[in-house]
């Protein structure tokens, strides 16, 4: 890997740090208002994502990133921005969701009979990663642990400048987390946090169509945001709930509800998502039957920490 490329890191960290210390120069415009779904107590500005998506999109032009894909973290972001600003129909935000996750599948070259669960699984990581996001520090912290150990998994690949980007998204979310770690001055909003649910989703898709890893991975990188989000979305559903309905009730909002406050409550996520993506990116070294022994004991774990959590309430 040459130097030039990693440059993009510093780069990444220092404008999106740049761009959000400047957003909160307009702080008092864009605010986001409690509301009884919420857990902040004050009006917040939001738009810190608009610092992780210009990032991603220098980083990305710089490292010769595909113009398609770096075409679909911009729409996405241009319509999450108008989201946060006007709350644009689901129907509409779906939509552009699944025709991303589309192109992305026509651009990795993905048989046309696997489209369909590809778009979902991409989807759904798009939208995860939005309902997580409603806590200080928690989305930033999962942005730099995640890509980071997709850094490592393409290193390990040979896929430099896509270990290069993915560097560079981990370093964009942790100049954002500056100003969004507990207690928080800024929020990420949807235009920070659909782009790179999208990115989480549709790069550990590619890694698994080009044997960068195998498919627990991107699973393990990203492991507290899938469970918990899948989990209250089951849970939801079953108990007749509008499923698509802001709520308060994910593990990590629960935690904050009991005392354990946002500093408390982000501190421990982030042990866990620092933890899973040093082991996802220290087993792509071991033998298939660690693997495959160490991920179900993993996710077990964060399982059986979350049905904790929820039953100590």
């Amino acid at each position: 890997m040459t130097d030039n490329l990693w440059l993009a890191v510093p780069v990444s960290f220092a404008l999106s740090w740049a761009i959000v210390w400047l957003r909160l120069r307009f702080a008092d415009r864009g605010l986001d208002q409690p509301n009884h779904r919420s857990l902040h107590e004050k009006p917040t500005p939001h738009g810190g994502g608009l610092g992780v998506v210009l990032a991603l999109l220098v980083a990305g032009a710089w490292l010769g990133v595909p113009t398609l894909l770096l075409a679909m973290v911009l729409g996405l972001a241009l319509l999450s921005l108008a989201d946060d600003l006007r709350h644009l129909p689901f129907w509409l935000r779906l939509t552009a969701h699944l025709g991303a996750a589309a192109a992305l599948c026509h651009l990795i070259g993905l048989p046309i009979l696997w489209w369909l669960p590809a778009m979902l699984a991409v989807g759904w990581m798009t939208n995860l990663y939005n309902f997580m996001d409603g806590a200080d520090g928690l989305a930033g912290s999962q942005g730099v642990a995640g890509f980071a150990a997709y850094a490592a998994g393409f290193a390990m690949a040979g896929d430099s400048a896509m270990a290069a980007w993915c560097a560079a998204a981990a370093a964009a979310c942790a100049g954002f987390l500056c100003f969004n770690w507990p207690p928080a001055k800024i929020f990420m909003g949807d235009v920070g946090s659909i782009p790179l649910g999208f990115l989480a989703g549709g790069l550990g898709l590619a890694g698994i169509w080009q044997d960068a890893w195998p498919a627990w991975f991107p699973l393990m990188a990203f492991a507290p945001f899938v469970l918990d989000a899948s989990a209250t979305l089951a849970r939801r559903a079953l108990e007749g709930k509008r499923v698509w309905e802001a709520h308060r009730e994910h593990v990590y909002q629960r935690m904050v509800q009991m005392g354990y406050g946002h500093r408390g409550m982000t501190s421990r996520w982030a042990i866990l998502m620092s933890a899973g993506a040093l082991l996802a990116a220290g087993l792509l070294a071991l033998p298939a039957w660690a693997q495959w022994i160490a991920v179900p004991a993993w996710l077990t774990f964060l399982a059986w920490l979350g049905n904790r959590t929820i039953h100590k309430q």
